[in-house]
């Protein structure tokens, strides 16, 4: 269809509109960059008084502006409540956040369907009158939601996403010229092109290259951009450093940043060999935002202890001990008062590493995540953790990418490279009949590409029987 020049200048127009205010939320990123920065130097005394005072806001608010957590917390004194009360109330779930939606958000403005109608209408990204930005994402678990950032949402974000790098340029030599690469989803509903296209040194460029184009297309735009930062899907950004280590990349990134996709050890080890620079692991999500990041001198992620309060529970919901196994992580989002989670269900499987960093912070850590639990195949006869066909698939050095999707009886894997398809199998089966399923059917295809999201870009690498 072609549009009308009135309707390329309603989209143009829009557009512009979006960008002053981007460049004005940037500026409220960069100002808050001075305390989050300090934050990192904080003992465990500090940071535990302003978590539970942030707690306690956050509770209040929500108990006062949002009927659905006025329901969960009754009972609750916010004004005297710790992390450990929390376990007093029922777990929220993706299906809570999707279903009472309206009765969720704490704005008088805003509902489901003025949400849905801006994403429907938008042409860019854009804000709403409140200064909100609404995103939707299928996220891991493939269902769609519908999420609302607001204002200072975004701006701790930002902050938690970059402020171990931002610490870090400080600490070292300015470096004009800096320019940023961010492999992302690239344009609307997605969250990951506002929350990452953020400069974190002066004078730093950026340029945003969607993570779902044709790899020889991402290939060639970052090898223009020449970036001194990497930033996107770890996937993506796994594949460009074998493409370097191969020859046909020639970039020299000083720091890497891996987000939105599990960090897998063949990724980690590939961006190794190819730049030998100091990875920043993130874990997020639409809901909460940020999770936890890695330093880039210690193994795992710093938890984001000031804006976010991680439970690892069993099936009912109740915290286990920190060497305990888990069932479920749970998540409470201190930052967003305008679409408050509250003991979310993330879907993700954790870890907290034991003693301290070595770069000395006192947040504490969980080991980089793996996967979700949704990403393991379930069998009549057994449950394949997705880490056995990752141990097999992802140190084959001819499989630069792999997709497996669960079958009755074994599993279809598609590979991008040139392996040897029956040795491949065999290692396959035999992996996957160690840990309990008798005569599995595996079939390996070797493909050109693999289908990203269409909407994220990201790379559904475990695809399990529904």
């Amino acid at each position: 269809m072609v549009r009308s020049v009135s309707e390329d200048d309603s989209a143009e127009g829009a557009r512009e509109v979006y960008t002053r205010i981007r460049a004005a939320h940037l500026h409220d990123v960069q100002a808050a960059f001075e305390d989050h920065v300090a934050r990192l130097e904080w003992t465990r005394v500090q940071i535990e008084r302003y978590r539970d005072q942030r707690l306690r806001a956050l509770l209040a608010f929500a108990a006062e502006r949002s009927p659905f957590h006025a329901r969960r917390l009754r009972g609750l004194d916010p004004s005297s409540a710790t992390v450990a009360d929390l376990a007093r109330l029922p777990m929220m779930t993706k299906r809570d956040a999707q279903d009472e939606w309206d009765a969720i958000v704490t704005v008088a403005d805003l509902d489901r369907q003025g949400a849905e109608r801006i994403l429907a209408e938008q042409q860019w990204f854009s804000y709403t009158q409140s200064g909100q930005q609404i995103f939707s994402s299928g996220g891991s678990s493939g269902v769609r939601g519908v999420y609302v950032w607001d204002w200072d949402f975004l701006v701790s974000a930002g902050c938690l996403a970059w402020r171990t790098q931002a610490r870090e340029e400080r600490r070292g030599q300015p470096m004009p010229g800096a320019r940023l690469a961010v492999l992302t989803a690239g344009g609307p509903p997605h969250a990951s092109t506002p929350l990452f296209d953020v400069p974190t040194a002066p004078g730093m460029s950026t340029v945003v290259i969607p993570a779902g184009a044709p790899f020889d297309e991402v290939l060639a735009a970052v090898a223009a951009a020449r970036p001194t930062h990497l930033v996107g899907y770890a996937t993506v950004i796994g594949r460009l450093a074998r493409s370097a280590v191969a020859g046909e990349l020639r970039i020299g990134p000083v720091r890497v940043s891996t987000n939105s996709e599990p960090l897998l050890e063949e990724d980690r080890n590939a961006i190794r060999e190819a730049w030998n620079v100091p990875v920043h692991n993130l874990w997020g999500s639409t809901e909460i935002g940020v999770q936890a990041v890695g330093c880039g001198h210690g193994e795992g992620l710093h938890v984001c202890e000031d804006e976010v309060v991680l439970e690892r529970v069993d099936e009912n919901g109740t915290p286990v001990a920190a060497d305990a196994p888990a069932a479920r992580t749970l998540a409470t989002g201190l930052a967003n008062r305008t679409f408050p989670f509250i003991r979310y269900d993330l879907g993700d499987q954790v870890a907290w590493l034991p003693g301290e960093c070595p770069c000395g912070s006192a947040f504490a850590r969980v080991a980089d995540i793996g996967g979700r639990r949704d990403d393991d195949f379930r069998y009549p006869s057994c449950t394949i953790p997705a880490s056995v066909f990752r141990h097999v698939l992802g140190t084959d050095p001819h499989v630069s990418e792999y997709q497996v999707r669960q079958t009755a009886a074994g599993a279809d894997i598609l590979a991008v490279g040139a392996p040897d398809v029956d040795r491949l199998t065999q290692s396959v089966i035999a992996a996957v009949g160690r840990h309990g399923l008798s005569d599995p059917k595996i079939v390996i295809r070797v493909v050109d590409r693999l289908e990203r999201l269409q909407t994220t870009g990201k790379l559904p690498r475990f695809i399990p029987l529904r």
